[in-house]
């Protein structure tokens, strides 16, 4: 399979950057969709079948599949959507330096699709059948917590042995656990008045929720891993207008599931009441992703895959990710779960987001073995 592989590194780094200048911004479902349809044709050239799973807001959810693939007892992820807005393929497009290469989402992740393909492209080439144990789910909202494919994600993950997810590999190295999060949205309503002539008649929301947010920030324990951020604020109507509307944001990170119940509870228990007269309150928001925490089971794959790496002369460690991921989800319904097996590369939703160019090779080889150990092979 290293010779094949090798000798495709060329179309894979054209297919990677075919993908990178699409805009897949996670709110811009044409060109989610677009990126979706040159996958599923790349697929259809190689005898696999693509289910749409149609939305109306996010881009359309895709499970690909052979048709002779009966019982896949592997589940491959990996996401469609980018956190970068439209236009910002135009502005900076993909190109290649070195033995580095850049573009808007190239680590996160539209390499780790050239990977996957490659990898089944590998495994029909040499003659195994290993590629009848996998079905792909290729998803369009992960940046923004999988919201919308979740149930389909769990659906299509719980009768499988085990769920590979193709989240690039910092450093070269595996994911074994991640933090779970949440996101919450505050509304505050107040009454507005001119601050100077009636501030009395007034009811300000940006003072309530200024209230909120120094109460939400104290829940964060960092020594424990428990963070709460409220990253987005908005409100008032004008400098000099008491504020009658203010909203924010919030960001939950946990190490437990324990964790992520307790949380929960506190943060409602706070937007339940308010402190500045005339003003309301109203939250909305909750667990998007339940907390990884590693298995006995989850580790025994991390084994085979170390073992897998070793023949390739790689060094495979994992690590805990403070990031989230759908290996939250796979996990969490008890599916063994691995996550890093992307390409190499770094800088993810930066401007400076980069692909180890060299690393596309190895990582191929590495997933299309690793497929075919865990089918019998």
């Amino acid at each position: 399979m290293k010779e094949f592989i090798e000798a495709n590194h060329q179309p894979m780094l054209e297919l990677i950057e075919s993908l990178v200048n699409i805009d897949s911004g996670s709110y811009l479902k044409s060109g989610i969709d677009r990126v979706g349809e040159v996958l599923a044709e790349e697929y259809k050239m190689i005898g696999f079948y693509t289910e749409v799973h149609e939305q109306e807001r996010f881009g359309n959810n895709l499970v690909i599949r052979h048709p002779e693939a009966k019982t896949p007892k592997i589940v491959m992820i990996a996401h469609l959507d980018t956190v970068f807005p439209e236009g910002t393929a135009e502005k900076r497009p993909f190109h290649v330096a070195d033995d580095l290469a850049h573009g808007p989402g190239v680590i996160d992740m539209k390499a780790s699709h050239a990977t996957a393909l490659f990898a089944i492209k590998a495994l029909m080439n040499s003659g195994s059948e290993a590629y009848k144990n996998v079905v792909l789910v290729l998803n369009t909202d992960e940046e923004i917590g999988s919201v919308a494919s979740r149930n389909l994600i769990e659906r299509i993950a719980a009768d499988k042995k085990y769920a590979l997810i193709l989240e690039p590999a910092q450093n070269g190295q595996l994911v074994s656990e991640r933090k779970g999060g949440g996101k919450y949205f505050l509304n505050v309503f107040g009454k507005s008045a001119h601050a100077g002539i009636e501030p009395e008649n007034g009811a300000s929301a940006i003072e309530e929720l200024a209230r909120k947010i120094l109460k939400l920030h104290a829940l964060s324990e960092p020594e424990k891993g428990i963070t709460i951020n409220v990253g987005l604020i908005k409100g008032g109507a004008s400098v000099n207008t008491i504020a009658p509307f203010a909203e924010a944001g919030i960001d939950l990170r946990i190490q437990t599931p324990e964790d992520g119940e307790r949380l929960d509870r506190a943060i409602k228990e706070i937007c339940s009441y308010t402190e500045t007269p005339g003003t309301t309150v109203e939250l909305t928001g909750h667990i998007t992703r339940p907390a990884w925490v590693m298995t006995e089971e989850s580790r025994r794959l991390i084994d085979i895959i170390a073992e897998e790496g070793a023949k390739l002369g790689m060094s495979l460690k994992h690590e805990k990710s403070g990031g989230g991921s759908d290996a939250n989800l796979t996990a969490h319904i008890g599916i063994p779960s691995i996550d890093g097996l992307g390409p190499v590369g770094g800088n993810a939703h930066q401007e400076t987001e980069y692909l180890v160019v060299s690393s596309l090779t190895e990582r191929t080889l590495l997933l299309a073995n690793v497929i075919e150990r865990l089918s019998g092979g």
